[in-house]
């Protein structure tokens, strides 16, 4: 399945996929040390990753529970960060397709997959690229929460190694290219600083949500 895909996707498109879903696997193997330090055995974070696969709520989790925090108030909480999924699953539905094929890509549906496969100029293009990144982030994820969960037995403090940075890191240069249209810095900007400015009064996860108004400012779409 994936030979059709990687051939009707552009090379740089596709390297461009490539990074993200390595980068996404670099922030699993910190989920999964973290959840490791924590005291979590291996099958918790390990499951989330494969049943969830939605590293912020996963992170979320976690975090909640390890604090005394009731699971279901943790999952009330994930599912809560992760309500950007209702207006994506509209947007990719034709991507997705029916049936058992619909399910799956339902499954693997997440930001990343989301963007790519909404990016491409047509739908033979987003479509590959949907899956593309779907299914490489549906098998970095888990491979790299399982090796993170047995480091995070033999590491005391997992943060200290910096592998959350790289995640960030990664998509900034992949974004700093799309900024040399007026329109888009505009707009990406705009987003910016609404998130910024709900981030002391929102829970996290919420801003980027309210940064999606930043769209609809900027001025005309083919503004150079």
């Amino acid at each position: 399945m994936l030979t059709p895909l990687y051939s009707a996707l552009p090379r740089d498109v596709v390297k461009a996929i490539f990074l993200v879903c390595l980068a996404d696997g670099v922030v699993a193997v910190s989920y999964g040390s973290l959840a490791g330090s924590l005291g979590f055995p291996v099958w918790v974070p390990l499951a989330l990753s494969m049943i969830v696969m939605a590293g912020a709520s996963e992170f979320i989790f976690i975090g909640i529970v390890a604090a005394g925090g009731s699971p279901l108030a943790a999952a009330a909480a994930g599912l809560l960060v992760n309500a950007r999924h209702i207006p994506f699953g509209i947007a990719v539905s034709d991507l997705t397709g029916r049936g058992w094929r619909g399910i799956a890509g339902s499954h693997m549906m997440n930001d990343e997959s989301v963007v790519f496969g909404l990016s491409r100029p047509d739908k033979r293009q987003q479509r590959a690229a949907y899956w593309l990144c779907g299914t490489g982030i549906a098998l970095c994820w888990p491979a790299g929460v399982l090796g993170g969960s047995l480091m995070g037995k033999l590491l005391p403090d997992p943060s200290v190694i910096g592998l959350d940075s790289v995640f960030p890191a990664i998509m900034l240069a992949l974004v700093i290219p799309s900024l040399k249209k007026k329109v888009t810095r505009k707009r990406a900007g705009s987003g910016a600083l609404l998130a910024l400015a709900t981030v002391p009064w929102l829970p996290a996860g919420l801003p980027v949500l309210v940064s999606l108004a930043g769209l609809m400012m900027g001025g005309r779409k083919n503004e150079q």
